[in-house]
């Protein structure tokens, strides 16, 4: 038994009843125990036990026999409850093969296996008619090394210094990147991570990104910053407190969206921002307004007219700084032009913190009570903040030798790419495909099926993709014609390289803020 052979049973396949039975296991090592099988789906070449699954806990042996534990996932346009079930891959399936029309049906890289070893042509490579016109979609799992993701934190609070090391479980998996209006960013994983430091490093690194590309939480430390808990499609939780809100702008930006609701309510209005904060009486919407300037001074770098920057340090308090109190920023009052009674409004750029205060007759501001207009102004800043969100992105390269499981002369494949000739998806989502050399992919996660992730011991991250064309322009990009099936067969036995062995599918609902893979243009415009 190899170092990367699991040793527990399957539970996974009890879970599937119609498990997938691979290519032929590779010739046998003659060092190699007898009830052993050798599989070749990764670099690995993991010696898998009867009853045991590999290291990656997606291939198995049964009886001698090489599976692949999880189903093919397909998806479909329109799906009743009863569909979702994992079936066999068989022609008396008469509902999915003939029931179903082929433009409703979409074969998934999810459980499709790869094409490693990589001379092999992809697992599917599916002909059908979107729209009247023949097309041609080739499927298969890629493994992946230059791989990271891209998270985008929607939060004003401070979670750590530009540049500073992400930690997961103690080790470093990434970094603070530039922030972005009204979100934090953080760069995940990557080669360097996975395969250039420890083996420890690049195996968390590894099981981090399958989790929050499987849309699960993921808690972090960042270095001289915060802890964070992570998810796809659900708020951030920042030094245990959930966030509610990302900023509706900047402070100059919400001094100019509200203007007029505290013009006539406040005398002056000062909305608190790590990046500009903003001073209505100075700022050019007061002026335009013909507001009377406050003689408020304010600590800070002034930029243009009612804009400040640096007024103080980054972090988890008003408008994403670092304070508590909101007096804190002001410096004075010029006695010419501020006056007794001088109303004031202090506030965050998400609403979440305000403050009203009255000037006494020594210019001194006194908190009060809060006035019901302004509580309603207030309110509606918080309204028009859209909910904080985590979103995850894959980004993957999907260069090298993925392509010659789509064709013999890779740079084709790449320059069709370029030319749109063809469509990339991955588990169905729109890929947006980075300008440049190569086959650079993103993706957000949430667009992808539940758990469309997986991972090989390398360590590497094996992800789903398609590459959808018109069946002319992949005869024209020295595609393996050969290879070619309708999608009738496919549903009927599976991938072309099982021998007609029975394999298990799922089919899964379309989600509908995609596009459907077969009908963007300019593929059939």
């Amino acid at each position: 038994m190899t170092e990367h052979t699991k040793t527990d049973g399957l539970p996974a396949m009890d879970a599937s009843p119609v498990p997938q039975v691979l290519e032929r296991a590779a010739p046998r090592n003659e060092r190699m125990a007898g009830d052993k099988i050798e599989c070749n789906a990764c670099p690995v070449l993991c010696q898998i036990s009867a009853g045991k699954t590999g290291a990656c806990d997606r291939y198995a042996n049964a009886a001698g026999v090489l599976i692949r534990v999880d189903p093919v996932v397909l998806l479909r346009k329109t799906l009743d409850e009863g569909d979702k079930q994992v079936v066999p891959f068989t022609a008396r399936d008469e509902a999915a093969t003939s029931v179903v029309p082929s433009e409703e049906l979409f074969v998934t890289g999810i459980g499709a296996s790869t094409t490693y070893p990589d001379y092999k042509p992809a697992p599917f490579i599916v002909s059908s008619q979107a729209q009247g016109v023949d097309v041609v979609t080739v499927v298969t799992e890629g493994i992946f090394s230059y791989c990271s993701l891209k998270v985008k934190i929607d939060t004003d609070r401070w979670l750590g210094p530009e540049q500073a090391n992400v930690r997961c479980k103690g080790e470093v998996v990434g970094h603070v990147t530039t922030a972005e209006y009204g979100s934090q960013m953080l760069s995940l994983g990557g080669v360097h991570h996975l395969t250039g430091g420890s083996k420890k490093e690049g195996r968390v690194t590894c099981d981090m990104m399958q989790l929050l590309g499987n849309k699960q939480a993921v808690e972090f430390t960042i270095d001289g910053g915060a802890q964070v808990v992570i998810q796809a499609g659900r708020a951030p939780i920042v030094n245990g407190v959930e966030e509610e809100r990302m900023r509706v702008g900047c402070g100059s930006a919400t001094v100019g969206i509200f203007a007029k609701q505290f013009y006539g309510q406040a005398d002056e209005v000062v909305v608190v921002d790590d990046h500009i904060t903003g001073v209505l009486t100075q700022h050019q919407a007061g002026r335009c307004l013909g507001m009377r300037p406050s003689g408020i001074r304010i600590r800070g770098r002034k930029s243009t007219p009612g804009r400040y920057f640096q007024v103080a340090n980054p972090g988890t308090g008003w408008g994403g700084t670092d304070i508590a109190d909101p007096m804190s920023i002001i410096e004075g009052w010029d006695a010419e032009s501020a006056w007794p009674g001088l109303r004031l409004l202090m506030v965050s750029t998400t609403g979440e913190h305000s403050a009203w205060f009255e000037l006494d007759e020594q210019l001194v501001p006194r908190s009060m009570p809060m006035p019901e207009p302004v509580m309603s102004t207030v309110a509606r800043i918080g309204e028009n903040c859209e909910p904080s969100l985590c979103t995850v992105l894959f980004l993957g390269g999907a260069g090298g030798s993925l392509r010659a499981g789509v064709t013999e002369n890779p740079v084709q494949l790449t320059r069709a790419i370029k030319q749109a000739l063809v469509n990339v998806t991955c588990g169905g989502a729109p890929a947006y495909v980075w300008p440049g050399g190569g086959i650079t992919v993103m993706v957000d996660v949430m667009r992808m099926p539940d758990n469309s992730f997986g991972t090989v011991p390398t360590p590497a991250i094996v992800a789903p993709i398609e590459f959808s064309m018109r069946l002319d322009d992949y005869q024209a990009l020295g595609g393996h014609m050969g290879y070619v099936r309708p999608l009738a067969e496919v549903l009927a036995s599976g991938a072309w390289h099982n021998d007609g062995a029975p394999t298990g599918r799922r089919i899964d609902s379309f989600v509908p803020a995609n596009a459907w893979p077969l009908g963007l243009p300019p593929m059939l415009g």
